[in-house]
């Protein structure tokens, strides 16, 4: 099978990450127990997470002339990702995330996005080779607005398919998510969206059924170990997550929607789609950090195997 050909747009972050008995409040101090600095970011987890399950992935992200940023082009270059249109920025630094991680494998996070702030739709235009010869273009809102919109009509004007993550949350006008293909938000982005908080299946039914009246065709809206709500035009039902001992959340919903484009891209129908994504999900989080809980494709086969799927 020819493999699938994702582009994806999106941050870039080093992840400087602190493990704690719990998670602080406000105020408060909590001694940590280790810290390590891995690589992070949206938009990268999400191509690193495609690339190693067998994708063919293009990343269009802008970087800081920083040690961080070339130890992050390294690293996209090792993964075989094609970063012909990971720019660099000399007024800016790379972008940085601040992560707390629980003993449960919660976390909290702090993204500073630097040049991630810089993608323009400038830079988009010069990589518009790279959507309209994509079988789907992934995207997240970890970089300007304004660069997000100009991606997403180069896509809808050459019918290529679009998956949003919309995270880190916002509101979104109806003109944007109506050329969206697929939107996945987790509980509290699909409460920004909508304004319906999401608790349990029923209250996401109806977020999932908001969002396709602000004019998404498909609504997945990721629920941790419960798994994902799907909400379309013929369907409207949990896709159950698979049982696992999490150690660390970090980059869970970036490895979800990883294998859900793979899955979509390589002809898979929408039900299988989200459950190959709650695979690569469920390995993501058995691994502290980032991208180096990624999957590669042949622990995900093994995975895969040992569910009889």
């Amino acid at each position: 099978m020819q493999r699938p050909k994702i582009t994806v747009i999106g941050s870039s972050n080093t992840d400087l990450v602190a493990k704690v008995p719990r998670l602080p409040t406000r105020g408060e101090s909590v001694m940590g127990k280790e810290f390590i600095v891995t690589f992070g970011g949206k938009g990268a987890n999400q191509a690193i997470a495609i690339s190693r399950i067998g994708g063919d992935v293009t990343f269009i992200a802008k970087l800081g002339m920083d040690d961080y940023g070339d130890q992050a082009l390294s690293n996209f270059e090792k993964d075989g990702i094609d970063t012909s249109f990971v720019f660099r920025d000399n007024d800016a630094p790379s972008g940085v995330a601040l992560v707390f991680v629980d003993e449960n494998g919660e976390n909290m996070l702090a993204p500073v996005p630097g040049a991630n702030g810089r993608l323009l739709p400038a830079d988009i235009e010069k990589a518009r080779i790279a959507i309209e010869s994509a079988d789907i273009l992934l995207l997240q809102l970890g970089v300007p607005l304004e660069t997000v919109e100009y991606a997403i009509a180069i896509a809808y004007e050459k019918d290529v398919p679009v998956i949003l993550n919309p995270g880190p949350g916002r509101k979104l006008e109806s003109r944007l998510i109506e050329k969206v293909s697929y939107i996945t938000p987790n509980e509290a982005e699909a409460e920004t969206l909508t304004g319906i908080k999401v608790t349990d299946n029923s209250s996401a039914q109806k977020a999932g059924k908001e969002l396709l009246k602000l004019g998404a065709k498909t609504a997945i809206i990721t629920m941790g170990k419960r798994g994902a709500m799907l909400v379309d035009s013929n369907n409207n039902e949990l896709i159950p997550a698979f049982v696992v001992d999490a150690v660390d959340t970090t980059g869970a919903g970036d490895a979800f929607n990883g294998g859900l484009a793979y899955a979509i891209a390589g002809g898979k129908d929408i039900r299988e789609a989200i459950r190959f994504g709650n695979a690569v999900g469920a390995i993501a989080v058995t691994g502290m950090g980032a991208q180096p809980s990624m999957p590669t494709k042949d622990k995900l086969d093994k995975f895969l195997k040992q569910l009889q799927l």
